[in-house]
């Protein structure tokens, strides 16, 4: 028999119902995540649900590809979710809810528009949690073999005879 109940006792039903009902970018429950069309869900260990759902989005503010799905994004941060993290991670996002509340509005999350959310980061784009978080989605995010295609990169070429022979020159988006 298949077990159709999700995160923390909900089902797959109710789980659609939150996000439709929270019409907001991420459902957060106790101790998870999800994309309001369920596309993808984590269960996180250190992180509050609510902290790992506005990493998710500043990670797709900072890195902003339309065409890559918020499962990369939320796979590029996964790894912050650790208790050896949680700390700095906690206290970074209360700070950039902070820089939104100053901004106007309850919460980063809550900003509706990409423009202030980019204009908040940009306020602490020197700081040591935005870098951190930066640095570390250039790696998390891009060495994902599964989004490459999306960027039209084929993977390394070696083992496939190199370059030369095998199109080299095929590339259409440069």
């Amino acid at each position: 028999m298949i077990d159709t109940k999700g995160p923390k006792g909900l089902t797959r039903r109710q789980l659609l119902a939150r996000a439709t009902a929270a019409s907001a970018s991420f459902v957060v429950g106790s101790g998870f995540v999800a994309a309001k069309d369920a596309a993808w869900a984590t269960e996180l260990s250190a992180l509050k649900p609510e902290t790992f759902a506005t990493l998710v989005q500043m990670a797709r503010d900072i890195y902003p590809h339309d065409h890559v799905g918020d499962k990369f994004y939320a796979a590029a941060v996964k790894g912050y979710d650790t208790d050896d993290d949680a700390g700095t991670i906690e206290l970074g996002i209360s700070d950039l809810n902070a820089a939104a509340r100053n901004a106007g509005h309850g919460s980063y999350l809550a900003m509706g528009w990409e423009r202030d959310r980019v204009d908040v980061l940009r306020g602490m784009e020197n700081s040591p949690f935005f870098q951190q978080i930066r640095g570390g989605l250039v790696t998390g995010l891009y060495n994902q073999k599964d989004v490459w295609p999306l960027f039209g990169y084929e993977g390394e070429s070696f083992s496939k005879g190199g370059y030369i022979d095998r199109g080299f020159d095929d590339v259409d988006w440069v």
